[in-house]
């Protein structure tokens, strides 16, 4: 793992910030001062922030939140927006969202204080459960596209101004449901196995459909339920067993 994101991982410094600290000597392994930004951390590593050691985690803490509209998923934003960090008791501060929901979304951000578990969810194809609505009937093609899948070249609608993602390739839905539908609005029920950019406002921009909101109500066999917004809870027993059952399969295939 970079050091960076080592840092970032297991302390209160955002990625941005360990580069910062390693450009003004701040970080050492064991007793020599790390100026390689590149460095990848090795399991044997004993590495210091400010004089102070970074300890790596085995236990493994997962949480769940119900992110609220008009925060973002990132540990600092350069334009002063606010974050899941602000939002968050500061016990979270180290915790890595599994995924991201883009700053217009809501709903279910699973966080975990182990990196292999955040990375091993977010590339995994378990479900992730939306409920949406757009600014428009659901048109068959639409439907077709929903059904079979869809190849765009130019897959910029619906992305951020600033994503260099030009194409993208979308795979067909688990399953979709319409949920309310009037002459300018279908409200939807989308299960989908990806986690791309904006991929929803992306396939849905492609036919000149607005997505008015966006609720994320499940990923995998953890749901959303009567959480409140911005409030988190702990895994229970049985999704902690789950957990462990699924890491244990991806290692096994890695």
């Amino acid at each position: 793992m970079r050091i960076n994101k080592f840092i970032s991982h297991y302390t209160k410094y955002s990625r941005r910030e360990a580069d910062e600290l390693i450009k003004s000597g701040e970080v050492k392994i064991g007793r020599q001062v790390l100026t390689e930004l590149s460095y990848e951390v090795k399991d044997d590593d004993h590495i210091f922030v400010k004089g102070r050691p970074v300890e790596r985690r085995h236990e493994v803490t997962v949480i769940v939140y119900n992110k609220p509209k008009g925060v973002l998923v990132t540990k600092k934003d350069d334009r002063g927006r606010a974050t899941i960090y602000h939002k968050l008791s500061g016990k979270y501060r180290h915790f890595i969202p599994v995924g991201r929901l883009d700053y217009a979304s809501e709903g279910l951000l699973i966080l975990t204080d182990t990196p292999e578990v955040a990375q091993v969810l977010m590339e995994s194809s378990l479900p992730r459960v939306y409920n949406i609505k757009i600014d428009k009937p659901l048109s068959l093609a639409m439907g077709e596209a929903m059904k079979h899948g869809l190849i765009l070249e130019d897959a910029t609608t619906g992305g951020h101004e600033r994503s260099k993602i030009m194409s993208m390739t979308f795979a067909p839905f688990e399953s979709f449901e319409v949920r309310g539908e009037g002459k300018n609005f279908t409200k939807l029920r989308v299960t989908i196995s990806e986690g791309q950019n904006r991929e929803l406002r992306r396939f849905f921009g492609h036919f000149d459909a607005k997505v008015l909101d966006l609720k994320r109500v499940a990923y995998g066999d953890i749901e959303l339920n009567n959480l409140p917004t911005n409030k988190t809870r702990y895994f229970s027993r049985k999704e902690y067993d789950d957990l462990h059952k699924f890491m244990k399969k991806a290692r096994a295939k890695s």
